[in-house]
């Protein structure tokens, strides 16, 4: 199953949640009236009188029961959508929820920099923006979970058990997982099930603290004392039923994806070792993957278990888990791998400090359509290595200043200059008349410490940045985006990726402020967007390419992936900004298959000619970005080939 399957499933496993949180709904509310017709029955008569049937109870208390069922609907809704609300501000709010602590992009710590720089290489990796990256420090199970709506408000949270029982190799394999969920989609299923069944869930506390303080109500013996046991017993019950389907839907959601998310980290870091071994951990660890905090909302994101369940577990069997990523074990390592820990807790440090393995042979068919388009959402170890190259190729002082809040903006700026001296300086002026002397100062002390950066670094600067950047004000936000187009703008004329970088520059820093707003997947077919296809395909054409019949033969080449004729003529793109600004919104909107199709049309059109040329690698990337599919790293910075 590849990424396009992946949304499709996401999009028709959103359709079914509705349908459980309303069959849920409707089981609390026939519970509710079930007690308010037994109450009313207790109350309803005096000794020695004849009770009444429960038709003739129900047909005279109607009114109540139908004020009592909207009275749960009302309860239910408005705590979902107070909860939905609530996580509005991205993935963060659910780290900070439980205590989580921000990883600065200039930590000290060993492990949080491990951390942080597990967590950048593959975002790189991916052709995402880094996430938030929080540490839960009164955690010590091993545990772990991503949350946000969109890549570009995702945050990744692990707890401090995890960063200090997992060596660099199984941290890596969970993190990887995590990743799984935010390219596939579960992520944004996961916080919006999150906001949904807080209803739900919410009647389920109020029954459990109803229960705790119904032994006041024993006291009194008369009716009325009855009467108010009968209902402590009743909102428990009716909060069980809240339980009940809660977990069931969580459950139902959670537990195959779980089993894909270690297959795809698998895949990522070419390792089972890595994830297999974080989950032998679990199994083997006293505190295993169990949270003090109250996990109930989100025990469907985590990693492992947050609490020990007997029914309806959102995560399938440790043993079951292993077994798929590590067909040879046997349960008797569980055993001999807790009686390693316990007598050499020196030895599994060193482990945990482990360097990084040696470059892998490239496999074949990295660079072929049908290979590009199976790494998206799932990018393997060669594509890591490829992110640790880039990473490495970024100057020192280059790169904190990406970590910075301080510098971010002007890292983005020192992304964007030009190599020609004269043009580089209208730029220059351009920063200094929205920003101010004193960022114009930093751009400059970048350019004179990292010089030009190579066409390869632009998107990496960008998603390196990207967390510091988004938590200034939206005001400063603004000005940014203002000076970027400014800089683009600096020579009279604005290059297909100078235009594409700052639509991604815009998007993804919209996307931050707005995440509820996105949608990643439309409902739009090829054949309703034709135009705009063909317009997309033409543009890439002409850019990959300085020789006419090449590009028209690029075109024809890619036009058998979205099913139209070979001899379809290329239409004109002079005025290609107007082009892309108008086909890019409507081909956003196309279903996951539809995309799959323009993606693999992309790609053949760029890799027509056998070379992949770094600013042809980059304007595919940026190009695909702006429909929301993260395209994986193509190339490494040693293996570009010199532009054409």
């Amino acid at each position: 199953m590849n990424f396009f399957e992946h949304q499709d499933r996401a999009r028709k496993q959103t359709r079914w949640l509705i349908a459980a949180f309303v069959l849920a709904v409707l089981a609390i509310v026939a519970a509710i009236d079930l007690i308010l017709l037994v109450a009313v029955g207790v109350t309803g008569y005096e000794p020695g009188e004849v009770p009444l049937t429960i038709a003739d109870t129900f047909s005279a208390n109607l009114h109540l029961l139908i004020g009592g069922a909207i009275a749960a609907i009302a309860v239910i809704g408005l705590a979902s959508l107070f909860k939905t609300a609530s996580l509005r501000s991205g993935g963060g709010q659910v780290a900070r929820q439980l205590g989580g602590t921000l990883v600065e992009s200039d930590t000290r710590d060993a492990n949080r920099r491990r951390l942080r720089n597990v967590v950048e290489e593959i975002a790189l990796a991916s052709g995402v923006p880094v996430p938030e990256i929080y540490v839960l420090e009164q955690e010590s199970g091993i545990n772990a979970f991503a949350a946000g709506f969109t890549p570009a408000d995702a945050a990744v949270a692990v707890t401090r058990g995890a960063l200090e029982k997992l060596n660099r190799n199984e941290l890596q394999g969970v993190i990887a997982h995590e990743f799984s969920h935010i390219l596939n989609g579960d992520m944004r299923i996961n916080i919006r099930l999150m906001g949904t069944l807080f209803g739900i869930l919410l009647l389920a506390l109020i029954g459990r603290r109803v229960l705790i303080h119904s032994h006041l109500a024993g006291r009194s013996r008369d009716k009325n004392g009855a009467v108010v046991l009968l209902l402590a017993f009743g909102l428990m019950a009716v909060g069980y039923v809240g339980l009940f389907f809660g977990r069931w839907i969580k459950a139902a959601v959670s537990r195959q994806r779980e089993y894909l998310a270690d297959a795809s980290a698998v895949q990522f870091t070419r390792d089972p070792g890595g994830i297999s071994g974080a989950l032998k951990k679990i199994a083997v660890y006293s505190e295993a993957s169990y949270l003090d905090a109250d996990t109930e909302e989100i025990s469907h994101m985590l990693f492992g278990d947050g609490r020990k369940m007997m029914l309806f577990s959102t995560h399938p069997p440790l043993k079951e888990r292993i077994s798929r990523v590590d067909p040879g074990f046997q349960p008797e390592e569980l055993e001999r791998l807790a009686a390693r820990i316990q007598r050499d807790q020196l030895r599994a440090s060193r482990e945990e400090n482990r360097a990084q393995k040696e470059t892998s042979t490239r496999k074949p068919g990295l660079f072929d359509a049908a290979g590009i388009i199976d790494g998206i959402g799932k990018p393997d170890w060669d594509r890591m290595l490829m992110a640790a190259a880039i990473a490495a190729s970024l100057p020192a002082n280059i790169s904190h200043a990406a970590h910075s809040t301080e510098w971010a903006p002007e890292v983005l700026f020192y992304s964007l200059l030009d190599s020609n001296p004269e043009i580089r300086e209208q730029q220059m002026l351009a920063v200094a008349r929205i920003m101010g002397g004193d960022s114009e100062a930093q751009v400059r002390t970048l350019l004179k410490a990292g010089g030009l950066p190579s066409p390869e670094q632009h998107l990496p600067l960008l998603e390196i940045a990207f967390p510091a950047l988004k938590r200034r004000p939206p005001d400063f936000v603004t000005r940014v985006l203002e000076t970027v187009k400014a800089m683009i703008d600096a020579d009279g004329r604005v290059d297909v990726f100078e235009y594409l970088l700052s639509r991604v520059i815009s998007m993804h820093l919209w996307e931050s402020h707005n995440p509820h707003r996105v949608r990643v997947a439309g409902n739009k077919a090829l054949s309703d967007c034709r135009t705009e296809a063909l317009a997309l395909l033409a543009v890439l054409a002409r850019h990959g390419s300085s020789v006419p019949g090449e590009a028209a033969a690029a075109f024809a080449s890619s036009l058998q992936d979205i099913d139209l004729k070979p001899d379809t003529p290329m239409p004109d793109a002079d005025d290609w900004r107007a082009v892309l600004d108008s086909a890019l919104p409507k081909l956003d909107r196309l279903k996951s298959a539809e995309k799959e199709k323009l993606v693999r049309a992309m790609v053949g059109v760029v890799l027509h000619d056998g070379r992949l040329a770094a600013t042809e690698m980059e304007l595919l990337r940026v190009s695909s970005e702006l429909i929301h599919v993260p395209l994986p790293l193509l190339t490494a910075p040693r293996q570009i080939s010199p532009q054409s």
